[in-house]
């Protein structure tokens, strides 16, 4: 970690830039050194620069601070560019290779040529340019409009900047628009929330207000009604009542909003096909954001359409066929199990649901033994590729992410498979499917063939899927499958008390934690250590993975042990169990290597995860791995260097500087973000600072993950909290109504004008 000191006001800092240690190119985060005009020795200076090149002198506003690491640097707040005034300068600037076309041999002839009017030549005149040897006509033009295009990019920095876009939210900005920036941002600055990744609703609006557009203005309103869809859509709701959304409307955009004004702006939205309203159940009209209407309308409409056609037929004798896998396997299969083989055997569309311990992985490996004896081609994918990697193992045969087995296009942001190109199999089995939003769903369903049998096994109980929807509990509701709900949990599962506390918290029944009989080392699988206080509570759990459980049970602190915690900010969040873990178990080891984004130090041997799905890479929102090897590839200079991540899968994925931000340290990470995973040991602080999270599904998720030991830290009224709180996290969706609509053969349903 950075330690900052010495801090002043914002001071002005004028010079020449001498060279560019290090840039991002995402973000043009900045790492240059600069020749001082008054003639003190170079400095450092860091922040987002764009647009400037070696050679280009520049007028800096920011503060000295002195780093721990790399001693006394200026950080950059803003910064505008200065035409050089020496011959020397002209030289230098100009063969920087800013301007393409202009490479340091010519640069030194147009200087040569035109001396200090070099600069007003290309600007003003530039068909003199072919005074110059080596400069035609066509290479005049080229320069000239290379000339203006970094001309146009420093007003739109320097106009961005004047109305408090931070430099890396302009250089979005300026990627997305180009020159006609500044145009789209004084006519409507609330575009950037839906248009540039990251800006959102409060960014924009402060734009708004610096460029004196009213509070009350029709886009204002129009942007926080979107805003508020958008939010609801990031909660899992597919939509919400009409009512529901102009009230959270009204409370973001203040006083000056009332409700005519918005519900005018609803019906601008509507008009202008941002917006659908519609009523399904009741009286009152709802709303979705357009696309999020489309895919859940489209999704029904498949699944119910592969529902209602017939399955190729399948001469298999069920009883012989479980008979042959029972023999195979040295196993008896217990009556619900061999109900769910047979309903695979059978039956269009299967759901296999139930809690750990219960059998899913026996009934999976046996539907995929008995289809392929029978020469059937068989699929099996789940939502990421950790998932899919266990399915893969527990069943020897092959499978991929759904991503991948539908094909996705990164570039283009769509899946090759689709309608018009359906998947080629008899059967697909879909692991983890609590995890599939509706996005997703209608991706698969729409993929499959006509006459294909589809197997979907999860957790219903589990939390929903990060995305819009709940589409396994839809499902189920809906009636359209077959659903076999698993309950007994077997012999060996039941000498488990993890499984035993899953269960239990499932049930709405306090978990039992008391100390196991006999109380001797590793005779249990399930601890609770009580600890009031948040501080205390961050102390014990750290003192538990580094030390205490490594030492009882064996297990590697960072490939084992994976902390869960309900949420991100406090003394027991995500971001403080992060930062005091990586200190313990992770110090700096100058010999490893490591790299700095920001205050953020990303170390050679650190527990990270990915934050957001990068398809070019195969990697996805919430994958796990160690970075084991800093590398360097030819040339010098940090700009080249790259983090070697080994994922959980097995797979080394290279990440460049400009694709750090997409890592986060996982020593510590949020339930959700566990979904889909399973560890060889979970330790979960719960404490009622975290009453906002505590939810019956949370602490049912958190004690699954763990397969040989399960540790909770916190409070017993925490604990009791999160157990009787059964309605926290429902769902607005419309997936099971708008299925058995399409089943019965309805019409899709008028929307309200």
């Amino acid at each position: 970690m950075n330690k900052r000191e010495g801090e002043r006001g914002g001071e002005t800092l004028e010079g020449t830039l001498e060279r560019i240690v290090f840039q991002n190119s995402e973000s043009q985060w900045t790492v240059a050194r600069l020749v001082v005009t008054s003639g003190a020795a170079p400095v450092t200076v860091v922040g987002s620069l764009y647009g400037v090149a070696a050679g280009t002198p520049l007028s800096l506003r920011g503060t000295w601070e002195v780093d721990r690491k790399y001693g006394r640097q200026f950080r950059v707040e803003s910064y505008r560019t200065r035409s050089p005034e020496t011959l020397l300068g002209i030289e230098r600037y100009l063969g920087s290779g800013m301007i393409p076309g202009i490479g340091p041999e010519l640069a030194k002839r147009l200087v040569e040529r035109f001396g200090l009017e070099t600069l007003s030549v290309i600007e003003k005149d530039p068909d003199r340019l072919i005074e110059v040897d080596g400069i035609g006509p066509a290479r005049a033009r080229r320069v000239a409009d290379s000339w203006v295009a970094q001309r146009d990019i420093q007003d739109v920095m320097v106009f961005l900047r004047g109305h408090g876009v931070s430099t890396a939210y302009a250089v979005r900005i300026y990627r997305r628009y180009g020159t006609d920036a500044v145009g789209i941002v004084r006519r409507n600055p609330y575009r950037l929330a839906i248009d540039i990744w990251g800006i959102g609703f409060k960014i924009a609006d402060g734009i708004a207000r610096s460029l004196g557009i009213d509070a009350r203005a029709p886009e204002r309103l129009e942007a926080g009604v979107l805003h508020v869809l958008g939010e609801l859509a990031e909660d899992g709701h597919t939509y919400a009542p009409q009512e529901e959304v102009r009230r959270r409307a009204g409370e973001l955009l203040g006083a000056e909003a009332d409700g005519a004004m918005l519900g005018e702006a609803i019906e601008r939205l509507l008009d202008g096909g941002l917006v659908v309203r519609e009523r399904l159940t009741g009286d009152a009209p709802c709303l979705s954001i357009a696309a999020m209407w489309r895919s859940e309308a489209e999704a029904a409409a498949a699944f119910g359409q592969l529902c209602a056609t017939p399955a190729a037929a399948w001469s298999i004798d069920v009883e012989a066929a479980l008979g042959w896998f029972e023999q195979r396997a040295g196993i008896q299969l217990a009556a619900e199990q061999r109900r769910a083989v047979a309903a695979a055997m059978r039956d269009k569309c299967v759901v296999i649901t139930g809690g750990p311990g219960v059998g899913k992985t026996t009934i999976v490996r046996a539907i995929v033994s008995l289809l392929t004896a029978k020469q059937r081609v068989v699929g099996l994918a789940a939502p990421t590729g950790r998932a899919a990697k266990r399915l893969s193992e527990s069943t020897g045969a092959p499978a991929v992410t759904l991503h991948r087995l539908l094909e996705f296009d990164p570039r283009r942001g769509v899946f090759e498979r689709g309608a018009q190109n359906r998947l080629e199999m008899d059967a697909l089995v879909v692991d983890e499917m609590s995890m599939v939003d509706t996005e997703l769903f209608r991706a698969l369903v729409a993929a499959m063939p006509p006459a294909a049998r589809l197997i979907l096994v999860g957790d219903v109980d589990q939390l929903p899927s990060v995305g819009p929807g709940a589409v396994l509990a839809d499902v189920i509701a809906s009636g359209a499958a077959s659903v076999v709900e698993l309950t007994e949990i077997f012999r060996q599962a039941a000498e488990s008390r993890i499984v035993i506390n899953a269960h239990r918290v499932n049930r709405g029944e306090a978990p039992d934690l008391e100390s196991p009989p006999g109380g001797e080392p590793g005779r249990s699988d399930f601890y609770f250590v009580e600890r009031e206080d948040p501080v205390t509570a961050r102390d014990t759990l750290v003192e538990l993975v580094c030390e205490r459980i490594p030492a009882r049970f064996g297990l590697d602190a960072r490939r084992d042990i994976q902390v869960l915690t309900p949420m991100h900010r406090g003394e027991v969040g995500t971001l403080a169990l992060n930062q005091t873990l990586q200190a313990r178990l992770n110090p700096p080891a100058p010999e490893l290597g490591e790299l700095s984004r920001g205050e953020r130090v990303i170390r050679v041997g650190d527990k990270v995860m990915q934050v957001r799905n990068d398809y070019e890479k195969d990697v996805f929102n919430g994958d796990v791995g160690l970075v084991c090897a800093l590398r360097q590839a030819e040339g010098d200079g940090e700009r080249e260097r790259a983090l070697v991540v080994e994922l959980a899968d097995g797979r080394t994925v290279d990440y460049t500087a400009g694709d750090v931000d997409q890592l986060a340290h996982a020593y510590a990470i949020s339930v959700h973000k566990s979904q889909g995973s399973e560890y060889p040991a979970v330790v979960l602080p719960l404490l009622t600072q975290h009453y906002l999270m505590l939810q019956r599904n949370l602490l049912y998720t958190a004690i699954s993950r763990g397969k040989r030991l399960v540790v909770l830290v916190g409070s017993r009224r925490a604990v009791m909290m999160a157990v009787r709180n059964k309605s926290a996290g429902s769902r607005w969706t419309w997936l099971a109504e708008r299925i058995r609509a399409a089943l019965a053969g309805e019409k899709p349903r008028e929307l309200v004008p």
